[in-house]
């Protein structure tokens, strides 16, 4: 019997077949991971979601991510100071998450590389024309995280690594709900 045939019984005594990659007959072009080396892409590569392939950008992105925290903290402080008296409660509780993100990226990067993050170079703040220039720049800011989150977390095999981006993007996410909120009430859209 060849390997493709035989098989073990589970405990109802059905057979478990086990197939080499390549040759289950259900899954002709099965490989160990998706992305291994001399796959034929048939619609699009997927090796970018291979951990593996991916951890290299994902270091460099989590260093990326930290050294923007300065220009965010000045951004956050600006919008508190003008944001009406009602709002500033929402804007503190995604600054203090985007603080929360900060040190847990910096943990990260730590673990990965035993470094810390080299520190960024002096940063230049653009104050936003007007406050809801500002929740549209934060808004749009948000969304452009959660793209750039996506790429780290392909980077780990590791569930508690992966865990903690996803608590991150999940906050994101719910950061840009908060920024619609206030666009919304603050009629921004005119």
């Amino acid at each position: 019997m060849s390997d493709a045939t035989k098989g073990n019984n589970d405990s109802a005594g059905a057979a478990i077949f086990h197939y080499p990659p390549g040759n289950n007959p259900n899954y002709p072009m099965q490989s160990p991971y998706p992305g291994y080396p001399g796959v034929v892409y048939k619609y699009h590569p997927t090796y970018e979601y291979v951990s593996i392939y991916a951890l290299p950008e994902a270091v460099d992105l989590i260093a990326k991510s930290v050294g923007s925290e300065r220009e965010d903290e000045l951004f956050y402080d600006y919008l508190l100071s003008v944001a009406p008296p009602a709002q500033r409660d929402v804007i503190s509780s995604i600054r203090d998450d985007e603080r929360k993100h900060f040190r847990l990226f910096k943990e990260l990067y730590w673990e990965l590389t035993g470094r810390d993050i080299p520190p960024a170079s002096e940063v230049t703040f653009k104050r936003p024309d007007s406050y809801c220039e500002g929740i549209s720049r934060a808004l749009f800011g948000e969304l452009a995280a959660v793209e750039r989150y996506r790429k780290i977390l392909f980077g780990f095999e590791f569930i508690p690594y992966r865990n903690i981006l996803t608590e991150i993007y999940t906050d994101e996410l719910k950061h840009a709900s908060k920024w619609n909120y206030l666009f919304s009430l603050n009629a921004c859209h005119k």
